[in-house]
């Protein structure tokens, strides 16, 4: 259940995302680092920086394989870079992708985006600020700009880098004086936890996180038609690029090919061209390694004999270094040789369209949670619906001449939040994917289980996959849908970002319970309606004062519910009963009289019969997700947040609901409902109350 004060943290942060916080121009200060403040203090103190959020240490290095009793990471000693060579410099002649060689880290992924970045200057620097060096106004202290979920953050570090014999442990420069591909890993470490947090992962994480595009994935065993135009585009537009090789098991990891190619290892894809050969045209695809060595030794490889037969000049312009980790092959080689190609989309639609324009974005963010939101996929019926919902309004077909089905094409980009920080507790990536359904004319109200029998999705991710991000483009008719973003099994924990990309304008939100209770009026009833059986029941109970106490009402309820042997319960708590006096008691007796005891019974006798209705298993319990059935059943419409504290509160460990929880949070619902309306009589939907009413109302809930 979210404190109070967590959820006005996270009312001001939504008012400042309003403002445009989070956006390239105002990136959030990562846990409050001010880096202009922190570099000004060290400037003034003379000292360098030193950062407290991210020790220099073995936590900041990992948990398992780079933890601190692991091989790999005896002897290793911080250092600056001034501590490791003479001159240190940030950037060298500017950056380029021999600035990035592997060290002994598996985050080629990583390595492979950042090289790519280095093709477009622009966007490096929205990455790496200018006007950083070791040289004017030094003070150990660099910041880097990285997307996160929606938002770009400002990530601080010091210059303390993790050494070896005294060369960097991780990610290097060729160029040995050069230290920004270093210092940008540890940022992004920093961001993930500890460097370990990276090791494997797919590159289109890294070029999402510097770009804030959206990715897409080819598999080049089954690719389109104009793969090469797809790819010569991309380039031409600035989109990153990279490609692996698939293994078939974990023997092949880095297992290196017959020509020198390394499966499961990431790629950047650096450049695409057509050449004259032998008086016809081959088209040629440049390749990177991040290791910064180990090429292609096949056709068109450094030194091979193919470049004896192109124009001098065509040779001069196109060969490279020698063994530098970057090699041409023909592209008839790289789509038989790779399995994969992932390009991040600067503007996805620049894939399939020649004129340049802008997608529609909508981001949302959402949560799954045990019990009440997360569902898993379609094919858990009972448990589905309870995953958040998104409806998509398409309003306008593309300009797509020629084209004899009337289309609107969307992206949909589901990611989940904060994974990489789970693995030192044990945790990883989901299993994640999306269904779309038709939903014309249905009301923006959160869809039941009777829908989603009844309904086949329209279109649904490719696959569900342990990605970060799953993305399809999709194309349907004009109309309404709604997108249910899913983990593949249900009850799997996480933040998640749905972005959704319309080439025309859409009308997007998430389908949400308007909060409201359909509260009877109070009864009015007098001694004289009470039966004689219930009055002298009541008399035996109550004994000479003819109240019942909080302690008697306790005896009372649980002698009643444990006749009742179809309800499992552990008995009714000193607490509830106080909620039940609190709600019931008009005379401010803090006991029960007659009638109002009558009153009370009647509730729980109405709340017992739904409790039996949505046990649909007769087990004596209701589950998480029942239970939000039977909510609505006795009157009160929750949204997916409130639900969530109400499963947190009510629920146990199995996510089972008994009988005398179920009347507790009725209770609880009614009494909080009737005392806002008793403080907004006018029904505005909004209530002033000062600190002895407010007190009066959580001390007594």
């Amino acid at each position: 259940m979210m404190p109070f004060g967590g959820m006005a943290a996270r009312v001001e942060r939504d008012r400042l995302r309003a403002e445009g916080l989070g956006e390239h121009n105002n990136a959030i200060k990562y846990l409050n680092q001010d880096y202009e403040a922190l570099k000004q203090q060290c400037i003034e103190s003379g000292t360098l920086f030193r950062d407290p959020q991210f020790p220099a240490g073995p936590s900041a290095l990992g948990f398992k394989e780079l933890g601190p009793h692991s091989s790999k990471t005896r002897g290793v000693e911080w250092k600056r870079p001034s501590e490791l060579v003479d001159d240190p410099q940030f950037i060298v002649g500017g950056a380029t992708r021999t600035d990035i060689c592997q060290g002994a880290l598996g985050d080629c992924w990583l390595l492979a985006a950042i090289g790519s970045l280095t093709l477009n200057e622009e966007l490096l620097h929205r990455v790496v600020p200018h006007g950083q060096s070791f040289q004017e106004d030094y003070a150990g202290i660099f910041h880097f700009q990285i997307w996160q979920f929606g938002e770009w953050v400002d990530v601080v570090v010091d210059d303390q880098l993790p050494t070896k014999d005294g060369e960097l442990l991780f990610v290097h420069s060729a160029e040995c004086t050069e230290f920004w591909s270093a210092l940008l890993e540890k940022a992004y470490a920093k961001l993930n936890g500890c460097y370990e947090s990276l090791s494997g992962g797919s590159t289109t994480e890294g070029f999402e996180d510097f770009t804030g595009g959206v990715a897409e994935m080819y598999d080049l065993k089954r690719p389109p038609r104009n793969m090469g135009h797809i790819i010569r585009k991309a380039l031409e537009r600035g989109s990153l690029l990279g490609c692996s090789i698939d293994i078939t098991s974990a023997f092949d990891m880095e297992a290196v090919t017959f020509k020198k190619l390394v499966k499961g290892h990431a790629y950047s894809v650096t450049a695409f061209r057509d050449v004259n050969y032998r008086g016809q045209q081959e088209q040629l695809i440049r390749i990177r390694n991040p290791w910064g060595q180990v090429e292609w030794t096949g056709a068109w490889s450094d030194g091979s004999a193919e470049w004896n037969n192109i124009d001098p000049d065509e040779r001069e312009e196109l060969q490279l270094k020698m063994e530098d980790g970057e090699f041409w092959m023909s592209f008839r080689d790289f789509m038989r040789e790779f399995s994969r190609l992932e390009i991040c989309n600067l503007t996805p639609d620049a894939l399939t369209k020649d004129e340049l324009s802008r997608w529609h974005t909508q981001v949302f963010e959402g949560t799954w949670r045990r019990g009440s939101t997360a569902g898993g996929c379609r094919n858990h019926p009972a448990t589905f619906w309870i995953n958040p919902q998104f409806k998509i309004k398409l309003l306008e077909e593309d300009d797509d001449p020629g084209d004899d089905e009337v289309a609107c094409s969307f992206l949909v980009a589901l990611m989940q939040k904060h994974r990489r920080r789970e693995r030192r507790v044990g945790g990883d990536m989901h299993t994640i994917g999306f269904a779309v359904y038709e939903a014309q004319g249905m009301q923006n109200v959160h869809l039941k289980k009777d829908f989603f029998l009844r309904n086949q999705s329209r279109a649904r991710s490719e696959t569900f996959i342990n990605l970060r991000e799953v993305s399809n483009q999709i194309r349907l008719p004009p109309g309404e849908y709604i997108i249910v973003p899913s983990t593949f099994e249900p009850h799997k924990e996480a933040d998640f970002v749905l972005r959704v990309f319309t080439e025309k304008q859409s009308d997007t939100a998430e389908l949400d319970e308007e909060i409201s209770a359909d509260l009877a009026d109070e009864e009015e009833i007098t001694e004289d309606d009470i039966e004689d059986s219930f009055k002298n029941m009541f008399q035996q109970l109550a004994g000479e004062d003819m109240e019942i106490s909080v302690f008697e009402l306790r005896t009372i309820l649980n002698r009643v519910i444990s006749r009742h042997k179809d309800l499992k319960t552990d008995g009714f708590s000193l607490d509830s009963c106080r909620n039940m006096v609190n709600l019931m008691d008009k005379d401010g007796s803090a006991r029960l009289g007659l009638v109002e005891f009558q009153i009370l019974w009647n509730k729980i006798r109405s709340w017992l019969t739904i409790f039996r209705q949505y046990d649909l298993d007769k087990s004596g319990t209701m589950s998480s997700y029942e239970m939000r059935m039977a909510l609505e059943s006795a009157g009160f419409k929750l949204n997916n947040k409130l639900h969530q504290v109400v499963v947190a509160r009510y629920a146990d460990n199995d996510m089972g609901v008994d009988f005398d929880n179920f009347v507790c949070c009725l209770l609880k619902l009614e009494t909080m409902f009737r005392f806002f309306r008793s403080m907004d009589p006018e029904g505005t939907g909004t209530a002033v109350m000062n600190l002895s009413e407010w007190l009066l109302l959580t001390m007594c809930g």
